[in-house]
């Protein structure tokens, strides 16, 4: 990530943030590099709801050019990540538990779809990385360490709809997986449980490694009633 930490203000103010190391490509573009790191920002609440976005002080502060900053805010404003309001320039998008909760309703049966395609469908190649993110998952957890967890999950999120080769789910799940890894980065330290949830997605990469379709969904399903619950508690909060 090619940031340590951010400020915003409430009352209007632009977020700032500090250049830190950048990860490696990965053969990413820069526009998707872009992405990533702006992504993983708003995810982790270093770029909090309601903070202002300047496309030049990103570009700056980030070390990208204008068109990979601005083409990737595009992509943050169709994941709902970002808001442009007119007249007032590009905010991060506010986190709201009804649209979460409907969220989960529409994710729930696509998550079961594509991790049984993704075991049916997956190559050899696609099975070894699955193993490797599951145990990577249960490392992070022994560590506490909440970003690391995050990381693998997008990983496999983004790995589980490649392996499932249906472009049609993949669409769909596109804009949610960044949405719900915010909404459970917010709130995970008061009801979350770093442990089980990287149980939970281990299973599921475990059971896609092991082309066990139907282990797979059923696995998926108890990662979806975990992360409904884990919503819920939240009214409590």
């Amino acid at each position: 990530m090619n940031v340590t930490s951010a400020r915003s203000s409430r009352a209007g103010g632009k977020a700032e943030i500090k250049p830190a190391a950048r990860r490696p490509s990965g053969g990413l573009t820069l526009t998707e590099q872009a992405y990533v790191e702006l992504e993983e920002l708003i995810s982790t609440l270093q770029l909090p709801p309601g903070a202002f976005l300047s496309e030049m002080a990103l570009a700056q502060q980030l070390g990208f050019g204008r068109t990979p900053i601005r083409e990737a805010l595009q992509r943050l404003a169709r994941d709902g990540l970002v808001v442009v309001a007119p007249r007032r320039g590009i905010l991060v998008s506010e986190i709201n538990l009804k649209a979460q909760l409907r969220l989960l309703e529409t994710r729930r049966v696509l998550e079961s779809l594509l991790a049984r395609l993704a075991a049916e469908r997956g190559d050899a190649a696609e099975r070894a990385r699955f193993a490797e993110l599951a145990r990577g998952m249960r490392a992070a957890s022994d560590a506490s360490d909440d970003i690391a967890f995050m990381r693998l999950d997008r990983d496999f999120n983004q790995l589980v709809v490649s392996a499932a080769r249906n472009e049609f789910a993949a669409r769909a799940m596109a804009n949610m997986t960044a949405l719900s890894r915010r909404f459970w980065y917010q709130h995970y330290r008061e009801v979350g449980d770093l442990g089980l949830s990287a149980k939970l997605h281990a299973e599921v990469a475990e059971a896609i490694a092991a082309r066990d379709a139907a282990a797979a969904a059923a696995a998926s399903d108890r990662l979806m009633d975990y992360i409904e619950s884990f919503a819920r508690k939240t009214l409590d909060v």
